[in-house]
């Protein structure tokens, strides 16, 4: 009977949509399959998470316009793409030349800051909260219900152009509210991507995941400013509408966890997994199966794990210095997410300025270049075996690459796309690198094995902690680009080094294992590998 129990609990938490599939096609897929099956629909849905983030980037300088900038039609080898232009259409020019109330005043640029700081500020105090909800609850129904919230209230945000609303406090609160459901995707998608990998190649596989970020950086960019001729509105109304229907994917297709595909029914034909004998992915699942519904009693599922607690978590070694550091690597990486559209329509570069749409189109080479960073990273931190040496060297190289764009980066645009590519592919490499695979290493730390989970907590914490970083930048931002752009890179500059400090402890240790001992497969601290022969589900089960 509990065993009967046990079943009914498991497939009451296989996707509909892989079941209607299974249906459809007669047959199960591999565990490979589902691999690739759980790292689209985990990339589809922080892409789009990400997207949503963009548009108050975009229309920064829309609702807090320049007067006295003046754009010039030219070609440019690039094309089209980044050609500077007026806008169309009646509002939109009545918008730019007089903003949007409250943010057009003179304290507009720190009205921006402040709900920049307002959306991370709940987005990192949710962090907390929603890692150990996401080590409690079902992944897949967190995950879509924060999509779909998000959406929810990005599109109000919006809406305040179509009602004509003008009090700070609305903005503020959807802000608020946005970055609370916000909150829900990172620590679930990291939990999600650990379950199913092993340490295996993880930097390198997260490497490549990870550029979910940049995607939907680069694609809400255009999307919000394909829009914005329509009004500064749209700019955030459709990417809620993507985010929305990202959410409804995540509910049909993703299983959280390997036994939720629904592989424990032998009285299913249609959910059974048909085994080929000599396929090594196949006979791990037979023995998946077996060991799970030998504790059938005491796991149903993705919603009967026990969770870790939060200083249990934060007692893992590692935890901690890589949370600060990534305080004030997020810091930098947000402050250009948040603030570079802006500072490309406020700079002369090759002696003229660019429109609004131009440079947010502009902006999206930034995260071209974090792309490349984020899998760079990744691999090398594979190879080297070692993650803290690899960011900490990213960020120190994140200092000079500032100062060069900084300093020549209006020089022609050809100059600032080159140098704010490198600037990306430093800033966003150890960014991404400790936020997927550190997170997931950690996560799984031997301290915690068992039934114990710590993926979604250990995710939080780093995040989150980092989150706060986030938020302050955007904010430090707003009040002192009023007195130069200097002082903003200045700050970004001395974040960069603190946050290289900050590993040093880890960079002497992973140094002194190296010089010391070899290091076998399978005793690396953060970055150690599993044997080639071992299956990547292995060591998550």
């Amino acid at each position: 009977m509990a065993s009967m129990v046990g079943n009914f609990d498991t497939m009451r938490k296989t996707p509909p949509g892989i079941l209607c599939l299974r249906r459809i096609r007669g047959k199960d897929w591999t565990l490979n399959t589902y691999r690739y099956m759980v790292l689209l629909i985990t990339f589809i849905a922080y892409a789009c998470y990400h997207a949503s983030r963009k548009p108050s980037s975009i229309v920064k300088s829309v609702l807090y316009p320049d007067p006295y900038k003046k754009s010039d039609n030219y070609p440019w080898p690039v094309g089209n793409l980044f050609i500077e232009k007026e806008f169309v259409g009646v509002d939109l020019n009545a918008s730019k030349s007089k903003g949007w109330a409250p943010f057009n005043g003179t304290d507009g640029t720190s009205k921006l800051g402040e709900i920049d700081v307002a959306f991370l500020a709940c987005y990192s105090l949710g962090m907390y909260v929603a890692g150990h909800l996401g080590d409690t609850l079902d992944l897949r129904l967190f995950l879509a219900t924060g999509m779909i919230g998000s959406g929810i209230f990005v599109g109000l945000f919006g809406m305040g152009y179509l009602f004509n609303i003008h009090v700070f406090g609305f903005y503020l609160a959807m802000q608020m509210l946005a970055g609370l459901f916000q909150a829900t995707g990172w620590p679930s998608v990291v939990a999600v991507i650990g379950n199913w990998f092993g340490k295996r190649k993880r930097g390198l596989i997260m490497g490549v995941w990870n550029a979910h970020t940049s995607v939907g950086n680069i694609s809400g960019s255009l999307l919000a400013a394909a829009v914005l001729d329509y009004g500064w509105g749209w700019s955030f109304i459709a990417p809620g509408l993507v985010i929305i229907m990202g959410g409804i994917l995540v509910y049909l297709f993703l299983a959280a966890y390997p036994e939720d595909i629904g592989g424990l029914y032998p009285n299913d034909p249609v959910a059974n997994v048909h085994t080929v004998p000599n396929d090594v992915e196949s006979q791990t699942q037979k023995e998946n199966v077996v060991g799970v519904e030998k504790n059938i009693g005491s796991r149903h599922g993705s919603e009967c794990r026990k969770s870790v607690g939060f200083i249990e978590a934060c007692l893992i070694p590692g935890v901690i210095p890589f949370a600060l550091c990534l305080f004030f690597s997020k810091l930098v990486a947000y402050t250009f997410l948040y603030w570079l559209p802006f500072y490309l329509s406020q700079t002369e570069i090759g002696g003229e300025y660019m429109s609004v749409k131009s440079a947010g189109n502009l902006s999206t080479l930034f995260d071209v270049g974090g792309i490349v960073g984020g899998i760079l990273a990744g691999y090398i931190s594979d190879k080297l075996r070692a993650r803290a040496t690899t960011a900490t060297t990213f960020m120190y190289a994140a200092i000079p690459s500032m100062l060069l764009y900084r300093s020549y980066g209006n020089v022609s645009r050809t100059v600032n796309i080159i140098l704010m590519m490198v600037a990306g592919l430093f800033v966003n490499g150890p960014y991404a690198l400790i936020t997927t695979a550190v997170s997931a290493d950690l996560g799984t730390h031997s301290s915690v094995r068992g039934d114990s989970r710590a993926l979604a907590t250990v995710t939080a914490i780093i995040d989150g902690t980092g989150s706060v970083g986030a938020a302050l930048g955007p904010l430090l931002t707003g009040f002192l680009s009023t007195r130069g752009w200097d002082a903003v890179f200045v700050m970004l500059m001395a974040c960069a080094l603190i946050a290289g400090l900050l590993l040093s402890r880890l960079v002497i240790t992973e140094i002194a294992e190296r010089t010391s001992t070899p290091m076998s497969p399978s005793s690396g601290r953060h970055g150690s590998e599993a044997p080639a022969s071992q299956p990547l589900l292995s060591d998550q089960r």
